[in-house]
């Protein structure tokens, strides 16, 4: 008995052509999930500081006493609570213990209690610079370690000089 001549495959057809075209799918499959899940990087929260280096100085959260960074350049520029720019640095800000760490927002009281003051550079000058503390407001009548670091951000963050002092008023 013969087959029904309408649904015979066709004499030029066989099995490696089927294969073929099936791994042809499943390349194009591949292909397109793995274009689909290609993700830009997310840059969102990244902050590239415009500095070259960067003065940290900080003391014990929720401290009351008020501690001073005061950074001179090698041009004789100062940088301190009284003078926020000079040259090329930038006293971002003047940290005064307990005082300013809590504000108001929609009526409710935000506490910050973080005790630190930085200073930039915002480019890079010939000269020594000097770095001084200043136990300005001495409330607690004890002696006070306040952490300084010294960071150079470009091409990457690099620690120059990290150390503690203690502070008595």
């Amino acid at each position: 008995m013969r087959g029904n001549k309408l649904f015979a495959p066709p004499e030029d057809q066989n099995a490696f052509t089927d294969i073929l075209f099936n791994a042809l799918l499943g390349f194009a499959f591949m292909f397109s999930v793995a274009f689909i899940l290609i993700r830009p990087e997310v840059t969102d929260g990244k902050i590239n500081p415009k500095a070259e280096f960067m003065i940290t100085a900080q003391w014990p959260d929720g401290h009351q006493d008020d501690i001073d960074l005061i950074v001179e350049d090698g041009e004789g520029n100062l940088v301190w609570f009284d003078a926020r720019e000079a040259g090329l640095m930038h006293l971002d800000r003047d940290d005064r213990g307990w005082l300013g760490d809590s504000i108001m927002v929609a009526g409710k009281k935000i506490e910050n209690p973080l005790n630190q003051e930085t200073v930039t550079i915002r480019g890079i000058a010939a000269g020594e610079y000097v770095v001084n503390l200043l136990h300005y407001k001495a409330d607690t009548g004890r002696s006070v370690p306040v952490k300084v670091k010294v960071e150079k951000l470009n091409p990457q963050v690099k620690v120059i000089f990290a150390g503690t002092n203690e502070l008595s008023g």
